[in-house]
């Protein structure tokens, strides 16, 4: 048995996610005279950021550019057009399905959970969604539900082949074997490739890794398959939900996490078992844009250019490669914090709304001299005729408006650890995390704050937008699940008790 193997190495997972051939493609060394086009992938990107530098606050045009960023996995990116669509536009079920894609390919499966759902309820398609909705509720061990949503997802769309793929690879969990077969048969009949791979890790999955490892050899390039054989081997030892992150997004777990289930996924799926209703309660996206996802500045007129495809790179393994680009032109800033707070040029209106009409009645300040009260003696005027109007009293001087009250709860700089619907269980998540956290942590206190049906866990407040990314950097190297959060004016943001 190996006693150390390198499960930071996950790139080998994720190159058995990329099309087969072009896997078998990388074997292949040329030189060509000519530069080749770029993917087409590459090229619907590129497109969509020239129109976004034409309209950069269009929705349609924000959602176009979240998902040809997908297309190439660059999920930074995609998360901040999301982000920003979900500022101008938070009910459009676009946005909550684009922000749901990004999660599942991040593996924050109850995230993206609770964005299927709104996605849903604001008039998805149901097509659209229930693929990828049921993958989320594999990642956070929900099985049954998972295959139910499958099998919905095949009678409106008998031909979508990756839902078929993926009930396979949940029946191969759960351990039905005859399902796991009798479902990938009608693809193997095509000699489908991709079911091939489903069916290695399915055979992995159950415990027969010799199989699996013959089969793997057998369709994959021989330098992909050499390195991939041994995680096979690993397979059995994952749990449920590390089984179905790692044969269907190609997220394998550290090795000291192997066997050991992230406890907010635990305790989503408990609380989900407890409750069936997936949708959260309270208003839907649309009340708090800005807590969603990061906002992406308005691109300049120079836009950003891709000039290769990213391959699937594997988020909490390691960190995304980034896309090649054209050094001579600007590119589009973008920030993966999912919370946002709106750029004060959109906002101006907004702080002097709450500031009404200026007061009628004239207030005299203490050492200010009031003429009006001062008594002159004069000589008595002549009576004034019996048709004159009787004068009328002066108008007393207006004062300035006084300048509002400072809010309870300003916007502030946060780091979000993690989340959960009962906040007496993230005290309990953040006895690890600190410990985790170690010195990084020291100088900043738990805070939460509501999120829908659930709680943000929340350290800070940290002085600046820099300093907070630099700790998110920080921490991520621990491995730690974290990202940066601006809360809104007023939001409330209290100590975790």
């Amino acid at each position: 048995m190996v006693s150390r193997f390198p499960f930071a190495c996950a790139a080998v997972i994720a190159a058995a996610w990329l099309p087969l051939g072009a896997a078998a493609a990388q074997d292949v060394v040329s030189q060509p005279v000519v530069q080749a086009l770029p993917a087409p992938e590459v090229q619907r990107l590129n497109r969509a950021l020239v129109a976004l530098a034409k309209t950069p606050r269009d929705r349609a045009a924000l959602v176009e550019a979240g998902q040809a960023a997908l297309g190439v996995d660059d999920l930074e990116a995609a998360i901040g057009f999301f982000g920003r669509a979900a500022d101008v536009d938070p009910g459009h079920p676009d946005v909550a399905l684009g922000l749901g894609s990004v999660y599942l390919r991040a593996g924050r499966a109850g995230e993206a959970l609770v964005q299927f759902d709104r996605a849903l309820a604001a008039g998805a398609d149901e097509r659209a969604v229930l693929s990828d909705r049921a993958l989320s509720l594999d990642l956070v061990g929900e099985g049954p539900a998972a295959q139910t949503a499958y099998a919905r997802a095949l009678e409106l769309d008998p031909a979508n082949d990756e839902a078929r793929r993926r009930l396979a690879m949940s029946y191969a969990i759960a351990g039905n074997r005859a399902r796991f077969e009798d479902t990938l048969r009608p693809l193997l009949d095509r000699r489908d490739l991709a079911a091939q791979r489903a069916r290695a890790f399915g055979l992995a999955i159950m415990g027969e890794s010799d199989r699996a490892a013959a089969i793997v050899e057998q369709v994959m390039p021989r330098d992909i398959a050499t390195r991939l054989v041994p995680y096979l081997g690993y397979m059995p030892r994952l749990t449920k939900q590390q089984q179905a992150a790692a044969a269907n997004l190609g997220i394998f777990p550290r090795s000291a996490d192997i066997g050991r289930d992230d406890p907010r996924l635990a305790r989503f799926a408990a609380e989900e078992r407890a409750d069936s209703r997936l949708a959260p309660a309270g208003p839907p996206l649309g009340t708090r844009p800005a807590q969603v996802a990061a906002a992406v500045p308005t691109p300049p007129p120079s836009t950003t250019v891709y000039t290769a495809p990213v391959p699937a790179s594997t988020i909490g393994s390691q960190p995304a490669p980034e896309p090649a680009r054209v050094a001579t032109v600007t590119p589009v800033a973008v920030s993966t914090a999912p919370a946002p707070a709106p750029r004060p040029a959109e906002r101006v209106a907004d702080v002097f709304a709450d500031l009404g009409a200026p007061p009628a009645d004239a207030r005299v300040s203490g050492d200010a001299v009031d003429l009006s009260r001062i008594e002159v003696k004069r000589e008595a005027p002549p009576p004034a005729p019996p048709a004159a109007a009787a004068a009328k009293p002066a108008d007393k001087p207006k004062p300035k408006p006084k300048s509002p009250p400072k809010p309870v709860h300003p916007s502030r700089v946060w780091v979000q650890v993690a989340t959960g619907k009962k906040v007496d269980a993230l005290a309990f998540d953040w006895k690890r995390i600190a410990r985790e956290g170690g010195k990084s942590l020291g100088p900043y206190k738990p805070y939460t704050a509501r999120w829908g049906a659930t709680n943000r866990l929340v350290i800070g407040p940290v002085a600046s937008r820099d300093k907070a990314e630099a700790l998110v950097r920080e921490l991520k190297k621990k491995g730690l699940d974290v990202f940066l959060w601006l809360s809104d004016e007023g939001e409330v943001v209290q100590p975790l008790k």
